[in-house]
């Protein structure tokens, strides 16, 4: 553990006391539109979150066309960051369709969804207190604004990984570009279906340029830059 830090003790705590001390005011008494369902606030603050585990929450998203390597990024960014003590995970958008988003396919609407699932799952780490990072596609400007709003934008970390649709295609490591040449994969990001850019992106890394060792260390340095205080 980096540092004490005062728990509350339920057996000489308030129950109003615990509850003014952590629930934000503009959760208190929040409950879902038409529900009778309600916020239920914790007792331990994000600010214990933080000294416990050493760093700030935050979600980095990685964008960019398949093949591009956001997984190959995202797994070694975690790596570096669990050498460093620092406790992390990431969401990868294949290994969430074997499970979250098995009943979704890749229509624009499902693609929408899967984003939104994925960012509430990533809200709810962030919350742990733990660093999240995506790998998906997330083609489309809009879906990445809903995700940034459901995650907050002060945790929301867009890193576009920006490698060439000619590279990615040569790549090719799951043999995707070939079938959707051939008309076997309907709405394929870069073939038959738009991917677009980030406008304003936090970072942009082409791993055809920048070798893995160095793209990892370039996003460690902006993870450590606004996460690590």
């Amino acid at each position: 553990m980096r540092t004490s830090m005062r728990m509350f003790d339920v057996t000489k705590d308030s129950a109003t006391d615990i509850a003014a001390a952590v629930v934000q005011p503009s959760e208190q008494g929040c409950s879902l539109p038409g529900t009778d369902v309600f916020y239920h606030a914790g007792t331990v603050t994000e600010q214990c979150r933080q000294a416990l585990l050493g760093h700030a929450p935050a979600t980095i998203w990685l964008t960019g066309l398949s093949g591009a390597g956001k997984s190959t990024l995202a797994y070694a960014l975690e790596a570096m960051l669990l050498d460093l003590a620092h406790p992390c995970f990431v969401l990868d958008g294949d290994n969430l369709r074997h499970g979250l988003s098995k009943d979704l396919g890749f229509s624009a609407p499902d693609r929408r969804e899967n984003i939104r699932r994925t960012a509430e799952v990533a809200r709810i780490m962030n919350e742990a207190g733990l660093i999240v990072i995506t790998a998906l596609i997330s083609p489309f400007r809009d879906d990445r604004k809903m995700a940034r709003t459901i995650i907050g934008d002060a945790r929301f970390v867009e890193v576009h990984v920006s490698t060439l649709a000619t590279v990615c295609e040569q790549r090719d490591p799951k043999g995707l570009y070939v079938r959707a040449r051939a008309g076997q994969l309907a709405e394929f990001t870069g073939i038959s279906s738009p991917y677009e850019t980030p406008l304003i992106p936090d970072l942009v890394l082409d791993t055809d340029a920048l070798p893995l060792k160095d793209s990892t260390q370039t996003l460690l340095d902006l993870v450590a830059k606004r996460c690590f205080k």
